[in-house]
């Protein structure tokens, strides 16, 4: 399997968590921010793009942003895709403004994307971290998944 994972990360987080998703698939897997993934060739031949990004006020970052918004609206059209975040515990904006991964989700949706699993989240201990413990491994299980489910 060919996978592009494009992550974008404030303070290391997001970071190990995408290093943690690479690691678990098989194949060829290249890991970039948003900024190093400036063509769309670059997404096209791949056989599964996740993007993933801290969560901030229940949006991804403005890099992600900025990046999906850069994607003609037919260059992910049948691409299997999947979205992740990285977040604090629940409080009361989280429920009213959610998280990231399901409206990175979306966007790629908007972009026709096929979403291959449910979105993910990881907890982080605080603002700036350190991931709640368990989480990489976490992160691992939840690609694992993904890709068996598009064998």
């Amino acid at each position: 399997m060919r996978a592009l994972i494009v992550y974008d990360s404030v303070h290391g987080n997001t970071e190990m968590i995408a290093g943690a998703i690479g690691d678990a698939l098989a194949g060829e897997v290249r890991m970039h921010r948003p900024q190093g993934v400036d063509d769309a060739p670059a997404v096209e031949s791949v056989d599964l793009l996740i993007v993933g990004s801290p969560t901030h006020g229940g949006w991804f970052t403005e890099a992600i942003k900025d990046w999906l918004d850069k994607i003609p609206a037919d260059a992910l059209q049948g691409m299997r895709s999947a979205a992740f975040d990285t977040r604090t515990r629940p409080t009361i904006l989280s429920r009213i403004f959610g998280f990231a991964a399901p409206r990175i989700a979306r966007s790629l949706e908007k972009k026709d994307a096929i979403l291959v699993g449910e979105p993910g989240g990881f907890s982080v201990e605080g603002i700036k971290g350190p991931l709640k413990e368990g989480e990489l491994e976490r992160a691992a299980v939840w690609v694992q998944e993904i890709a068996s489910s598009m064998e």
